[in-house]
């Protein structure tokens, strides 16, 4: 039975996989900067390492028995005042030093759909930079590209709880976001697989559209989705270059290019969407009832 080592555990993803790996009952060790996460998360590895993987001497033996590495490791909002150079390139690059050196045989990295295309864009460059080190190793290996998670739709969600969509151009480009729970089941079963690169999504194809009124009516809220002119995305996204550091900057130019592309893959999962938002109107309501029960 395959050893698996997971690095990137803590975030959205990565914690999905290591949820899936229990189920599975299979061996994982967790590599983290921070090990009061794993009890946070409520998860069960079967081993931990505590180190920080921008810096290659603190992961030394890390990979010793180990068979396969799954890597989600990458920055999707900036904290911490590292570059995506630093975090989805050279962290993953010491990563697979580490790897090879430990004769590990099998390497599955979580990149994002079009990363080849986009390479302009400063998280594209860093993850495609780290892609090509990857397949020019020795090391077995395997990308795996969703189109999007269901946690990155959430801000559609925000927007609807606020009382209004905002969409640039007519809001009709399409995507299929895929929840954590499904990505992290076809990243599992990669580790016996022969694909050497996966571009996935999730089961519901939708407009951004649709994607708002998904979220208005899972609120139970009247539909008002406003449309803004295209330039407007492209002023923003010309002011942002202009104005901001590269690490503030890298998110919003991420999130107004995808917004003006179709964002498709194959279709694979159960998890819809819609049931989502549902849950998070649920949520919402639960602790909007709490706070009112806390006042009185």
């Amino acid at each position: 039975m395959d050893r698996i080592l997971l690095a990137g555990a803590s975030g959205y993803l990565g914690s999905h996989i290591a949820r899936e790996l229990q189920k599975r009952a299979l061996y994982y060790r967790v590599v983290l900067r921070n090990c009061a996460k794993v009890e946070q998360l409520q998860l069960r590895p079967s081993d931990v390492i505590e180190a920080e993987l921008t810096e290659a001497q603190s992961i030394a033996g890390c990979c010793d028995g180990i068979d396969v590495v799954i890597s989600c490791v990458g920055i999707t909002r900036q904290k911490d005042g590292l570059s995506y150079m630093q975090v989805d390139y050279m962290a993953n690059l010491n990563l697979l030093r580490e790897a090879e050196r430990a004769g590990v045989k099998k390497f599955i990295y979580v990149s994002a759909l079009n990363g080849e295309k986009l390479k302009q864009l400063k998280i594209f460059q860093a993850k495609e930079a780290f892609v090509e080190a990857l397949q020019g190793s020795d090391i077995q290996h395997c990308v795996i590209r969703p189109n999007g998670f269901f946690s990155d739709m959430e801000e559609f969600f925000a927007m609807a709880k606020r009382g209004r969509v905002y969409l640039f151009g007519d809001g009709e480009y399409k995507s299929n976001p895929i929840h954590g729970a499904d990505l992290a089941e076809l990243c599992v079963d990669a580790l016996s697989g022969t694909e050497k690169n996966i571009n996935i999504g999730g089961p519901g194809i939708m407009s951004q559209n649709e994607v708002a009124r998904l979220a208005f009516e899972a609120l139970g809220k009247p539909v008002r989705i406003s449309h803004l002119p295209d330039w407007l995305r492209r002023l923003i996204l010309f002011l942002s270059r202009s104005l901001l550091s590269s690490k503030n900057y890298g998110p919003i130019e991420f999130f107004l290019t995808v917004l003006a592309m179709d964002m498709l893959a194959p279709c694979y999962g159960k998890h819809s969407l819609a049931q989502h938002y549902r849950d998070l109107a649920a949520q919402n309501s639960s602790e909007t009832e709490e706070k009112a029960e806390i006042k009185h």
